[in-house]
Formats: C-alpha cells, sequence, structure tokens
C-alpha cells in the first residue's frame, strides 16, 4: 500500500469514528488532553507517526503512574513496561491504549520507585 494510499485510510478512519480526527492532528503536534488521550486504541496508536505514538504513550504512562504513586524509570524496568504495553495491544489492539499501559504499571509496580 503506497504511503498517499495509507495517509487516504487513515483519513477516512479519522473522519468516520468521530471525533479521532482531532486524535490525529494533536499527535502531530504533541499536545495531549487525558479526555482524548484515553479513548486511543493500541490500533489508532500504531497508525500514528513513531514520535508522536511515543509522546502518546509517555502522556499516558505518566498519568497512570502518578496514579499508582510509582515512577517510570528510564532505565531497564521501564523497557520491560514497553514490551508489556507492546504484547498487550498485541493481544488486544482494539483496547485502549491507556489500559494496556495502566495493567501494565499495575504488574510492574512493585519494581518500580515509588514517589
Amino acid at each position: 500500500m503506497s504511503i498517499t494510499a495509507k495517509a487516504a485510510l487513515l483519513g477516512a478512519l479519522c473522519a468516520t469514528a468521530g471525533g479521532l480526527a482531532s486524535i490525529a492532528a494533536e499527535a502531530q503536534t504533541q499536545t495531549w488532553r487525558f479526555d482524548q488521550a484515553a479513548y486511543v486504541s493500541c490500533r489508532e496508536a500504531q497508525a500514528m507517526t513513531p514520535d508522536a505514538r511515543r509522546a502518546l504513550a509517555l502522556f499516558l504512562g505518566e498519568h497512570a503512574a502518578r496514579h499508582h504513586g510509582v515512577r517510570i524509570p528510564p532505565d531497564e524496568r521501564g523497557g520491560n513496561l514497553a514490551m508489556l504495553v507492546r504484547g498487550g495491544c498485541t493481544l488486544a489492539p482494539d483496547s485502549h491504549l491507556f489500559a494496556v499501559i495502566d495493567r501494565a504499571i499495575v504488574a510492574e509496580r512493585d519494581k518500580l520507585d515509588k514517589r
């Protein structure tokens, strides 16, 4: 599939899914509001550019980590969280990315530094 066809497909998905067009626009500027970001599915996040996807995942991860009273470390433990999120999204691509990230943090909470 050509880049133009992929862009058209993403545009069609955003146009029909109501509200996703604003999320796609925010992905380009990398500013997020939680009430919008929380409803992005893994499949929709995968369709974003790598930088936008990373920014979204970090935003949601920091939110979930604050809620659970932990920090996301920049070392190997953070990489383990990323692998859990990647696996969760692979198994359930229609899940909300925030739910997958939150569950990964809960699963690894004992290994993370407290706030």
